[in-house]
Parts: C-alpha cells; structure tokens; sequence
C-alpha cells in the first residue's frame, strides 16, 4: 500500500470514529426528550446540581443570619440557649455543605441520583429543624409580642431564602421549610391569643404562595434545561453531518484516486492495441500487401478501423474529462484568431454537414483582436460545439455559427442549430458527463455525452463561461465567452511575433594625433 494510500485510510478511520462518537452522544441526547409523568430522569441530576452550587455559593449567608436572629434575641432570650442554637445550627449547615461537597466531587455516570436526593433532603431536614428550634426557646414575658413579631419576620426570610435554594428539587424544598412553617404556627397557636392566630394564618399563606413559587421555578429550570438539550441535540446533529460529509470527502478522494489510476493504466493499456488494430485495419482497407479478395472482408476492415476510430476518440474524450476534473490540465497558451478557428473547423467537418444536407451559416466578424488562449483548447471547443450541431440537426437544417465582441469588450464564439432542443429541466444533465436529452436522443444519431462538459471544463480553465439556450422543438444555442484580460492587445501581438534584432554595441573610437 502506497504513503498515500495509507494516509487516505488513516483519514477514513477518524472520520468513522468520528461519526460513531456523533451518533452515540446524538442518541444520548435525544433520550433526554423521553415523556413521563415526573421530571425526566436525565434532567435529575441537573436539578441536583442547581441545588449543590446555590447552597455552596451562599454557604455563609443563612448561618450569617442565624447569628443576626440571636443577637437580637438577646433581650429576650436566655444567652445559653441562643449559644446552644447557634451551634446546633452550624454543625447541621456543616453536614449539608459536606454532602454537597462530596456530591460535586463525585463523577456524573457514578452518581445515583435517588440516593443522593435523599440523602440532602435528610440534611435539609435536620438543618431546617435546627433553626425551627429557635421558636421554642423561652422568651421573657416583657414585651412578648415584640420578639414574635421579630421571630415571624425572621423565620419567613428563611423560609424564603430556602425556597430559592431548594425550589429545583421540590422534596428538598418540603423537608427545609415545613418544619420551620410548622413549628412556627404551633408557637402560635399555643400563644392563646387572636393577633398569633392571625400570624399563623399569615405563616400558612406565605408558605403556601412559596410552594407555588417553587413549582414555578422549578418548571423554568426544566424548560431552560430541555432547550439545552435541544441545542445540544443540534450541535450533535451538525457534528453527525460534518463527520459524514468528512468520511463521504475522503471516501471521494479515494474514489477520484483510484480512477486517475484506472485511467491512467488504461490510457497505455487501450491506446497501444487500438493503434495496432488502426494501423492494421487500414492496410487491409487500402489492400496494401495486396487485394484482399473479398468485397466483404473488405468492408469489414472498413467497420473495424471506424470502429477503433471511434472508441479511440471516446478513450482520449474520457481522459481530457479527467484530466479537466482533477486539474492536471495544463494549458499552452499563444495567439489564437477566434474566426480563423472556426473556419478552419467547418471546413474539416463540411464533409459531415454536406452528407446531411445541411446548411451552414457564417456569422464571422473579421479584424477581432486576437486571443491570448491555448490553439488546441479552442480547437476542440470548436469541433465539439459544430460537431454536436451536425449530429443533432436534422436533414436540411440550418446551424449558425458566429464570432464578435459582447458590449463588456469580451469575445466570444456561438453555434446554433435548428434541431429537437432540450427541455429547460433537461439543461443540467446535458452538461453533466455522458448525460443526454431525451428530444435529441430519440430524433437523432447517439453520442458519448462528453462533448459538452469538456467544452465546459476548457471554457472554465480560460477563465470564461459557457451559456446554452434551448427550447424544445426550436433549436439550441450555445456561447462561450473569453473574459476580457485574455483579449491581446496591439503591442501585446507586436512582442509576441517580433523578436527585435539585437544592435551590436559601437566600436570604441581612437584619437590619434596627427
């Protein structure tokens, strides 16, 4: 196996991988949109994760507050029990801030998200009955009211900070509010006094707006965590696309490679028997050696060197196709005279069109500048364009061939004939290789349909373009045109016919004294 070759595989094996590794996490996208009743399995672990980094990143803000609630308690509350509360509530946040901790640690594909779930809504709930405690310390009977007040207002901003925290993951939210709800509305009610009912009441009604509140939440981060999922569904969709069109560019490079070969080996192994069965077949059409005694041995030789003749033209059409597509085409350029070409090529295909009685009409302006192109590349688009002409117009048709300057200052060449036409949906297969128009396939005479593209790909390597105009049952038009920086000017002509002598360099004059 050659360097490239090897190289060719080795290119074709990543973009396979490449595409298996797209279809995979495609798939494990798109197991993400399953239906269900509870929030999708996939997006549990998000929720979780929404969960850990709000308590990590507002880890000293609660237990900032919880410090704040006991020093204003402290004119009512006996100083141990507020110290004994501050502690029970440090070293319950402190677990839940290690558990969140270890669950951020841990690897995604080993986390079980069930076992987790529980294990932070039993955290929550030990750290969420810590700080309902503080409603049961014994207050002092002065000014009673005022330390209720403060404790409500205190235990609802908990509450409502815990709802942000905990709203992803609705169990965690009920195990971090109810019990200070709870325990709050018991004090209450225990107090034997209208104005506390009413404050439970209130209680009741604000954990209630939150709960809703919660529901809210959470279906926001399921709705911003399923557009994720969408738009990674997307990214995987392009990667899919790109890792395939990758593998089908290589697959295409090794295709175009392993044709430049084949036709390669096969331009050394057809051409060389063709010409011996060429040269043969004529010797025997022209009884060279001798006659051949046999009028049908005869025409048989003559079918035989048409038939090689044929196939060799086909043979050298194919390879100047590939040629063209691989870009090994080298042009020879020098002046060419758009007119004179194109009298030259009806004169060498005159014999055809007279045998088909056709008329040829010459449009030819005279005087054009010439054109800076390669001789024989205008020479085929000639042949190729008066060739399709003839074997396409019917007997006692007309084709029209013309030369000339557009507006823009650039020449161009024009056949026309009067033949079937190409239907407007036909166009791109006639100028795709070996491709052909129904209307003329069925009226006429067949061809290789390469004609046309080669005439294409020429034009193209001049830096021209090709139009074809046709209508079915009116004919077909075709013109190419040469771009304008390829139109030779005067002295352009003069330096490239006239090669100026050179003047030798004046003899060096001695004075000499008389």
């Amino acid at each position: 196996m050659s360097a490239y070759s090897a190289s060719h595989a080795g290119k074709l094996r990543k973009a396979s991988n490449a595409v298996t590794a797209a279809s995979k996490f495609l798939n494990e996208t798109r197991d993400k949109f399953k239906s269900g009743p509870s929030p999708r399995p996939d997006f549990q672990y998000d929720l979780l994760s929404f969960f850990v980094r709000s308590e990590l990143t507002a880890s000293l803000a609660i237990p900032a507050l919880a410090i704040v609630l006991a020093v204003g308690l402290l004119p009512w509350a006996p100083v141990n029990a507020l110290l004994l509360w501050l502690a029970t509530v440090f070293i319950s946040k402190g677990i839940l801030i290690f558990l969140c901790r270890r669950f951020q640690m841990a690897p995604r594909k080993h986390v079980d998200c069930g076992l987790w779930r529980r294990y932070l809504a039993a955290a929550e709930f030990l750290y969420a009955t810590t700080w309902a405690s503080i409603v049961f310390v014994d207050l002092a009977p002065e000014n009673q009211s005022s330390a209720f007040f403060f404790l409500f207002a205190a235990i609802m901003v908990v509450v409502a900070m815990r709802t942000m925290f905990a709203a992803t993951v609705l169990r965690i939210f009920y195990a971090g509010t109810i019990p200070m709800t709870a325990a709050l509305v018991l004090r209450f009610l225990l107090a034997e006094h209208p104005f506390y009912w009413s404050l439970a009441v209130v209680a009741i009604g604000i954990h209630v707006y939150l709960l809703f509140l919660a529901n809210g939440l959470q279906r926001n981060v399921l709705s911003m965590l399923e557009y994720r999922a969408e738009k990674d569904a997307l990214v995987a969709e392009l990667e899919q696309a790109n890792a395939v069109l990758d593998e089908a560019r290589i697959r295409a490079e090794a295709a175009n490679l392993a044709k430049s070969k084949f036709l390669a080996n096969m331009s050394h192994e057809l051409r060389t028997p063709l010409n011996a069965i060429l040269g043969f077949s004529e010797m025997m059409r022209s009884e060279m050696l001798g006659p051949i005694g046999s009028d049908t041995y005869k025409s048989y030789s003559e079918d035989i060197h048409g038939s090689g003749e044929h196939l060799l033209n086909l043979i050298n059409q194919i390879l100047d196709l590939s040629r063209i597509e691989a870009g090994r085409y080298e042009l020879h350029e020098e002046p060419v005279d758009l007119s004179e070409m194109m009298e030259d090529c009806q004169r060498l295909l005159n014999l055809r069109a007279n045998a088909k009685t056709l008329q040829i009409i010459d449009d030819l302006s005279e005087d054009m500048p010439r054109l800076w192109a390669e001789k024989r590349a205008v020479r085929q688009i000639c042949l190729n364009l008066i060739s399709n002409a003839i074997k396409f117009t019917p007997e006692r048709g007309v084709i029209t061939l013309q030369t000339g300057v557009t507006r823009h200052g650039e020449q161009y060449l024009s056949v026309k004939d009067s033949g079937p036409g190409i239907p407007q949906k036909e166009i791109p297969r006639v100028m795709s290789p070996f491709g052909q128009g129904s209307l003329a396939a069925e009226s006429t005479e067949g061809g290789s349909g390469l004609g046309l593209p080669i005439v294409k790909g020429l034009t193209s390597l001049h830096g021209g373009k090709m139009e074809l105009r046709s209508k079915p049952r009116q004919g077909t038009e075709v013109r190419v045109t040469f771009p304008r920086k390829r139109i030779m000017q005067p002295a352009e002509m003069v330096k490239s016919y006239v090669k100026l002598p050179v003047q030798p360099a004046p003899a060096p004059v001695t004075l000499r004294a008389s």
